[in-house]
């Protein structure tokens, strides 16, 4: 009975606050509606100056704003905005150090590629269970490994060997093949 009371209360609430919101916006609009201007009754001054000025729907030109609109001169950077063209830029020739220069050089002259990069996985663990191939267990950055030899490890590294020592990894972009110790740790 008391939740049934509660929400009676609520609801004659709701209604009251409705009725004096509809009454204040009335009250609100009712001058602006009356008079075919807005109200600015609790406006200062020179709110009503910009307000009447900008709200009127006076057909006539206003010379006086007009002038000075037209006094205004462009003082620009000596750029014509209007014309195609621009004006030739000059940029600075930047250096390449001598010793990556003399590189390349070096390279194209002997025509030897460069060397293939590291492999970078980490040789961790192996796994010896009876009746089973051996299972290396490796790693990059975040990324952990579980795989036999002949698996392809990150579309990248074929696993060619693998002994309790080292993991014989092949480079299969790179066409390069790589012992990785077994590291602890």
């Amino acid at each position: 009975m008391k939740a049934a009371t509660e929400s009676k209360t609520k609801l004659y609430t709701a209604i009251v606050l409705c009725v004096v919101a509809v009454v204040a916006v009335i009250w609100v609009l009712l001058p602006s509606i009356s008079s075919g201007a807005p109200a600015t009754h609790s406006a200062s001054p020179a709110v009503r100056a910009k307000v009447t000025t900008a709200d009127t729907l006076d057909p006539r030109l206003r010379l006086d704003l007009l002038a000075s609109a037209e006094g205004v001169k462009y003082e620009g950077k000596g750029k014509n905005i209007f014309r195609a063209s621009t004006e030739p830029v000059t940029i600075d020739r930047v250096n390449v150090p001598p010793l990556y220069r003399d590189q390349r050089q070096a390279q194209q002259q002997n025509n030897t590629p460069p060397p293939p990069p590291p492999i970078n996985l980490k040789y961790f663990g192996i796994s010896n269970s009876k009746g089973e191939k051996p299972k290396a267990f490796l790693s990059q950055g975040d990324d952990v490994w579980i795989a036999h030899e002949g698996d392809v490890v990150n579309r990248h590294y074929r696993i060619v060997r693998i002994s309790p020592r080292d993991v014989e990894v092949e480079d299969l972009l790179n066409n390069h093949r790589e012992n990785i110790p077994l590291t602890q740790g």
